[in-house]
């Protein structure tokens, strides 16, 4: 089946007759456009025709070009160089709810600047009133900043109304054109703006050039220091490939802009005709008329978009921004827009391009259809007939095992209010975070409860089921304990997917706790939109040998018994990112018991005892130096990485609740110089079916280390130590001493 790209509001394809007229400039013409020779000359003649062909595009003079990186770069200039340039006049800027993160970063940035920012709001087709800005405007406003037209639902603004506003009360005006070059006529003369952003891979020229129109007599401070470049706005020498790429962009968009809307309001209006016929109610986000002639952004009522775009295996389209569309959260779009909460999870944009064809767009159609209908559990239910070899239990998932957890900051707001035990017997509850609840039966012995649930962190259903029972059994000798036995807990969407599926989950599961030494004896089951399972763990402990995050002590050393990075290698699995090798190693990992690291450490003197998940190394650690009152330090190159976790996360594959983890400890944490985001977020990546944490002193704990190998746990490290009493701050040290990465 060929793959239907319907995301050109995201990017777009290089267009044929622009990578032509690139050809020569990658290998002939390589001269500096500074230098007066003739290659430098010739150069300097492909910047300055480029220069005009954009100027033609926008009926504009050429010296009123700039060219840029880029869109963010075009919108960085256009606010901040005002800012610079007319902070003595005012200090106040007006924008709106939706834009673009390339101008509400800026303008938050600027708000720590001391700049004061109106963000006016829009109505339910995502519309700005002129009327509300002109009443934001003051004597100290010196910029107005809207978008041309909205990259999500694709509403185009009354940019020329609000532009005659501000002229009159001598406002500078703005515009983010970066969605609507080459898909209706962008005039600057009509539009009557200062300035206007726009980003070359967004009609057909390559990614990493822009340009910012800039009127003449406009003053802006230039962002870039060093040579006159660009009429000494922006210095360093031109791209003069990409540049040669987006004027010719621009020739073609201006000699074909009529055709190629045309086609792709046909195909977007056809999209919308076949998508009326699927199952679910349709909803159409945007403005009915006023919006762009490719851009349809719907929600299917009850249908998931997340879930939805998982299964579109042929399909390319985006749930909200595509800059965003690693996260389940409502688009900051939708939000302002009043779209219900149900409906903007559900939000799809497609998008299309000038050579979208009808026959994609009725593939595409009866995929949504398809995968719409098995969400929505209506007529047959398909999956029963579908191979188990055939099934990718990622694409039923929204999250991603631990890493789908509630952040921790959410949780504890609703924890804290919950009353604390009133049950002598009662030993630990959730007030005191450990991994279980303790209930003591006997003057001995106690009772340790434990309850655990995962969506699919992997492919395969038995490793699924598995590394879920995995996953609940260590809660159990965190604490020290033996487990007894176990009940199922189970989401599954019986009307998409086999019955078969789940019998092989619990089959995994199974054998995990027979591997453990207990039996699963029962358990209770939900239908589910998306699959989850996991287990409620019953076993016994020791009154005098209960492990708790509380007790680490000053001069204990940490020892981790398991690699990290679960979490961001799953999501690559999801992705389709992950190599083979790397799915084998992560999946032994997550499936591997922690009896035996316990039965070894309780050889020794353990002060504090965790387990490694949801909330990452860092939670986890942070949760057991608060607790114990004590500061700790981690050397961060002794800790064991599973291979490949370091590439995904320099790609930006970072589960979501691995930034939520790093975020809740952040005002603990101290990072010696040279440690990168990266490298910290790495630590805080959620897990699933980690290893322990144990905290014991340094001379046991070197001797533990050493049975720890003896006894096939070759992973296990010394990560850290505890320095001394405190309040649980961590410092993460760069100690090259021990640099390791576990393959």
């Amino acid at each position: 089946m060929p793959r239907i790209y319907l995301d050109h509001n995201a990017t777009t394809p290089i267009h044929p007759m622009v990578s032509e007229a690139m050809k020569p400039y990658f290998d002939d013409y390589f001269g500096n456009p500074s230098s007066t020779h003739w290659f430098g000359m010739r150069s300097k003649q492909a910047v300055e025709d480029a220069r005009s062909r954009v100027a033609k595009l926008l009926n504009c003079h050429p010296e009123e070009i700039i060219f840029t990186s880029g869109g963010s770069e075009s919108n960085n200039m256009a606010l901040k160089g005002v800012a610079e340039a007319h902070q003595k006049k005012g200090n106040h800027i007006i924008t709106s709810a939706i834009e673009h993160p390339a101008i509400l970063e800026v303008c938050k940035f600027l708000e720590s600047k001391g700049f004061q920012i109106s963000y006016i709001p829009v109505d339910p087709f995502g519309m700005v009133d002129p009327k509300l800005i002109f009443r934001a405007i003051r004597s100290e406003t010196i910029l107005i900043s809207i978008m041309h037209a909205n990259n999500e639902v694709g509403t185009i603004q009354p940019i020329a109304e609000i532009a005659k506003t501000a002229r009159k009360k001598g406002v500078l005006m703005h515009t983010d054109a970066a969605q609507t070059i080459g898909k209706i006529p962008v005039n600057v003369k009509d539009l009557q703006v200062d300035m206007l952003s726009l980003a070359g891979h967004k009609f057909g020229a390559p990614k990493g050039i822009g340009a910012l129109y800039l009127k003449r007599g406009t003053p802006i401070e230039k962002l870039i220091h060093g040579a006159n470049h660009e009429h000494n706005f922006r210095a360093g020498t031109e791209n003069v490939l990409e540049i040669v790429g987006l004027g010719k962009a621009c020739e073609v968009i201006q000699g074909n802009l009529e055709q190629y809307a045309r086609q792709m309001k046909y195909t977007r209006d056809l999209l919308h005709q076949l998508l009326m016929k699927a199952p679910g109610r349709l909803h159409v986000h945007g403005h009915p008329d006023k919006r762009l002639p490719n851009t349809l952004n719907i929600s299917l009522e009850g249908v998931d978009a997340q879930l939805l775009l998982a299964r579109l295996k042929d399909v390319a389209a985006s749930a909200g921004a595509a800059c965003h569309a690693d996260q389940t959260d409502i688009s900051h779009v939708l939000e302002n827009m009043e779209v219900p909460v149900h409906l903007a999870l559900g939000a799809i944009r497609f998008s299309t391009g000038w050579n979208t064809t009808s026959d994609e767009i009725e593939t595409a159609a009866e995929q949504v259809a398809d995968v719409s209908r098995d969400i929505l559990k209506t007529g047959d239910a398909p999956g029963q007939t579908m191979h188990a070899e055939s099934i990718k239990l990622t694409e039923y998932t929204r999250g991603m095992g631990c890493a789908c957890k509630i952040p921790p900051k959410l949780l504890d707001s609703v924890l804290c209010n919950l009353p604390a035990k009133h049950n002598k017997h009662i030993l630990i509850d959730h007030t005191q975070k450990d991994d279980a609840a303790v209930y003591q039966i006997s003057d001995d012995t106690a009772l340790i409860q434990s309850v655990d649930i995962l969506t699919p962190m992997v492919d395969d259903p038995y490793d699924f089921g598995a590394i879920a029972a995995a996953n609940a059994l260590s809660d159990i000798y965190a604490m020290g304990g033996t487990p007894i036995f176990a009940l199922n807990i189970v989401g599954f969407p019986y009307q998409q997917l086999p019955m078969h599926i789940l019998e092989t989950i619990i089959k995994g599961a199974s054998d995990k706790a027979r591997q453990a030494g207990i039996d699963i004896v029962g358990g209770h089951s939900i239908e589910d939109s998306e699959p989850k399972f996991g287990l409620s763990v019953s076993g016994l402990v020791p009154i005098d040998h209960i492990y708790r995050n509380s007790g680490a002590q000053p001069g204990d050393i940490l020892i981790l018994t398991k690699p990290i990075g679960t979490g961001i290698i799953s999501s690559g699995i999801k992705k389709g990112l992950v190599s083979k090798t790397v799915i084998e190693r992560s999946t032994a990992v997550m499936a591997a018991l922690n009896d035996t690291a316990l039965n070894v450490a309780t050889s020794f003197t353990i002060h504090a005892c965790t387990d490694i998940t949801g909330f990452g190394l860092l939670g986890h650690l942070f949760e057991m130096s608060s607790a114990s009152g004590v500061d700790v330090i981690l050397h961060i190159h002794s800790i064991p990485l599973i291979e490949g976790t370091v590439k995904l996360a320099e790609v930006n594959v970072i589960p979501g609740g691995s930034r939520a983890n790093l975020e809740h400890v952040a005002a603990f944490l101290k990072t010696h110089p040279g440690i990168s985001e990266i490298e910290t977020l790495l630590l805080a990546d959620a897990q699933t079916s980690g290893g322990l944490l144990l905290a014991m002193p340094e001379n046991e704990g070197r001797a533990c280390l050493s049975q720890l190998h003896n006894a096939g746990i070759s992973d296990a490290r010394i990560i850290g130590s505890v320095r001394k009493p405190g309040r649980g701050e961590i410092e993460i040290s760069k100690d090259e001493t021990n640099s390791t990465f576990i393959t």
